[in-house]
C-alpha cells in the first residue's frame, strides 16, 4: 500500500504525542480556544440554531458529548453537528493559507465530541487534533487552485480531516484508517454557488464534513471499507475536483514539516481573502489620518481566488454575506478602523458603508497571485477626494505565523467572540480558557463551558457508538 493515500493514512493512524514537537502542541491548544469560542460567538445565529434543532429532532436528549451551542449534551455525532456549524459563522476561525482550508471548524468539533464520549486524554485528544490537521492541510494543497475555484475546500477535505483525527481517537490501524478516508472522501462536499444567493450552505459544510468524518471512521472500525484511492485514483476526488491535482502534496514532510505552524488566526471577522488589503488599507489610514470622506476610490490589488470568491458579492443582503463584500470590509476599516462582529452588525443598513461600496473596485495583480496561495499579499491604491493618490502593501496580515497573535491577544478574542451577544459570561470565558490551557494535563477530556453537564459527569460516560 505504497501510494500517497495510504502514506497519509499511516501518518495519521500511528502519529503519538510523543512524536509531535512541543511548539505544535501549544500551537494546537491555541487554535483549539480559537475554535471553541467561535462556537460560542456564531451559537445564537439562525442558520447554526435551525441546525441545533434538526440535532435536537434527530438525535438523544442526553449523551456523553457537549454541545456547546444548546448548553446540552447529545451523542458525539450530534454535538459535533452543531458545534461544527457554529465554529464557522462568524468567520472568526483560522485558515491555512497554502490550502486556502479552515482545519479548525472541522477537525475540533468531531474530536471533542468523541474524546469526550469515549474517555480519552487531554494528550490523546491533542494528538487526534494535530493528525486531523496535517491530514486535512494536505489534501487541500493536493487538491489546488482549481478545485477552490468551485468546491469550499473546507467542506470537501474538511471531511477527510474529521476522518483522521477521530480515526486516531479510535486507534485505527493504518489500513482501517485508509477505509476511513475512503468513505470521507466518497462524501465530500460543498459548492460556492451559495454565496450569490446569501444561502446557508457554508454552515452545512462544516457542519456535514464533521458528521461525515466520524461516520467514516466510526464505520472503518467496523469493518466497513473505503475506496483505497480516493484521492488520487482515476475515478476520485481529484480527478471529479481538480484540474491541477499534485499527489506528491499529500505526503510533503510528513512528520518534519507541521502545518499546524503554518495555520494563521483571523484578525478581521470576515472572509480571509479581505484581510490582506484591509491591512494594507488600514496601514495606510492611519499612516495619513484619512477618515472615510477622504476616500474617493479604493483599488484593491487581489489575487483570483480573492476574485472568484467575493466578485459576486456586489450587495450583500444579509450580514454573513457581507463578510464576503470587499467594498463592505474596506468601509469598515475606513469607517472604524476594524471590522469586528459589532460593526458588521452595525453595518449592514449604513448608508455610508454602502456608498463606500461603490467606491471598491477589485483588480487582479500578478504579483499577489503568483504568491497566492502561500503568501496573501495585501496591496491598495487609495485616490482622495482632493487628487491624492496612495498605495500602501501588507506581506504578512495581522494572524498569519509570521506576524501571529500572542496568547493574551488570543485570550482577548476568545473573550470578546465568546461574550458575544450574551453566548457564554465573561467568567465562563475564563474558565473555557483555563481548561485548554491545562488540557494535556488531563486524564479524561471533560467539558468547557460550564453548563449542562459537568465535566465530571462527562468523564463518568463512554460511549459505544455514535
Amino acid at each position: 500500500m505504497n501510494h500517497p493515500s495510504a502514506q497519509l493514512a499511516e501518518f495519521a493512524a500511528e502519529l503519538k504525542y510523543e512524536d509531535i514537537p512541543s511548539p505544535v502542541l501549544r500551537r494546537t491548544e491555541d487554535l483549539m480556544l480559537d475554535c471553541l469560542a467561535s462556537v460560542l460567538a456564531g451559537s445564537s445565529a439562525r442558520p447554526v440554531q435551525s441546525i441545533a434543532r434538526f440535532a435536537d429532532a434527530m438525535g438523544p436528549t442526553s449523551g456523553p458529548a457537549e454541545n456547546m451551542v444548546t448548553r446540552r449534551t447529545s451523542s458525539p455525532l450530534f454535538a459535533a453537528m452543531a458545534n461544527a456549524a457554529a465554529a464557522h459563522m462568524v468567520e472568526q476561525d483560522d485558515v491555512h493559507n497554502g490550502s486556502v482550508f479552515h482545519p479548525a471548524a472541522v477537525v475540533f468539533p468531531p474530536a471533542i465530541a468523541v474524546a469526550q464520549a469515549l474517555g480519552r486524554s487531554g494528550k490523546e485528544l491533542l494528538t487526534a487534533c494535530v493528525a486531523g490537521y496535517e491530514s486535512g492541510i494536505r489534501v487541500g494543497e493536493f487538491l489546488g487552485r482549481s478545485h477552490y475555484k468551485i468546491f469550499h475546500t473546507t467542506g470537501t477535505a474538511g471531511a477527510l480531516a474529521a476522518a483522521a483525527a477521530v480515526g486516531r481517537l479510535l486507534n485505527l490501524n493504518p489500513a482501517q484508517m485508509l477505509d476511513a478516508i475512503g468513505s470521507a472522501g466518497t462524501q465530500a462536499a460543498g459548492l460556492w454557488e451559495f454565496l450569490k444567493d446569501a444561502a446557508d450552505s457554508k454552515q452545512l459544510h462544516t457542519s456535514k464534513a464533521a458528521v461525515n468524518g466520524i461516520i467514516a471512521a466510526y464505520l472503518a472500525n467496523d469493518g466497513f471499507t473505503g475506496a483505497r484511492h480516493i484521492l488520487e485514483g482515476a475515478q476520485g476526488m481529484a480527478a471529479g475536483m481538480s484540474s491541477d491535482a499534485d499527489p506528491a502534496r499529500l505526503t510533503h514532510g510528513l512528520g518534519s514539516r507541521w502545518t499546524v505552524l503554518e495555520t494563521s488566526f483571523k484578525y478581521h471577522a470576515s472572509c480571509r481573502h479581505t484581510h490582506p488589503a484591509a491591512d494594507a488599507l488600514l496601514a495606510l489610514v492611519q499612516a495619513h489620518a484619512l477618515s472615510i470622506d477622504d476616500i474617493a476610490r479604493v483599488d484593491a490589488l487581489v489575487h483570483q481566488g480573492a476574485i472568484d470568491v467575493l466578485g459576486p458579492v456586489v450587495d450583500p443582503s444579509t450580514v454573513h454575506q457581507s463578510k464576503f463584500s470587499m467594498g463592505t470590509v474596506l468601509g469598515l476599516i475606513a469607517q472604524q478602523g476594524r471590522a469586528g462582529l459589532p460593526e458588521f452588525d452595525a453595518a449592514l443598513n449604513d448608508p455610508a458603508i454602502s456608498a463606500f461600496r461603490k467606491k471598491v473596485v477589485m483588480t487582479l495583480d500578478p504579483e499577489v497571485d503568483q504568491a497566492y496561495p502561500e503568501k496573501w499579499i495585501g496591496k491598495v491604491r487609495v485616490t482622495t477626494t482632493d487628487g491624492r493618490v496612495l498605495d500602501a502593501r501588507v506581506d504578512e496580515p495581522k494572524g498569519d505565523p509570521g506576524n501571529t497573535l500572542s496568547r493574551a491577544e488570543l485570550e482577548d478574542k476568545a473573550r470578546r467572540l465568546g461574550t458575544y451577544r450574551n453566548a457564554a459570561t465573561p467568567e465562563e470565558i475564563d474558565t473555557l480558557i483555563e481548561r485548554v490551557w491545562t488540557l494535556a494535563d488531563n486524564d479524561m477530556v471533560g467539558g468547557f463551558v460550564p453548563g449542562g453537564q459537568t465535566p465530571e459527569t462527562f468523564g463518568g460516560q463512554t460511549a459505544h457508538g455514535v
